[in-house]
């Protein structure tokens, strides 16, 4: 009667534990997907932003560089800073906009 009385504590304990467990994990991958999303989305304002001021201070005079790589992009951007007065966040966000 002890051994069965031992078991069945045994085994309600296990279970406990068990189903505890599994709810105490679910919620991560969800929380880490939310997080991955909303960086997503912060990178598509990023990159919507970017193409707003592209447009708005370089496209008067240029179209969009197709065949530059992320690194000349970048000294490009540095010197038409000073020509084109734009601000060290526009430069970031176009920089983000031509080179992701």
């Amino acid at each position: 009667m002890r051994i069965t009385l031992f078991a069945a504590s045994a085994l309600a304990l296990f279970a406990i534990c068990a189903s505890v467990s599994g709810q105490s994990q679910a919620p991560a991958p969800a929380k880490k997907q939310k997080q991955a999303a909303a960086t997503k989305s912060t990178a598509d304002q990023e990159q919507k932003e970017g193409e707003r001021r592209f447009f708005a201070n370089c496209g008067r005079c240029h179209n969009i560089p197709e065949s530059i790589s992320p690194t000349e992009v970048k000294a490009v951007l540095q010197h038409m800073r000073v020509r084109a007065m734009l601000s060290a966040q526009d430069e970031e966000l176009i920089l983000k906009y031509l080179a992701p």
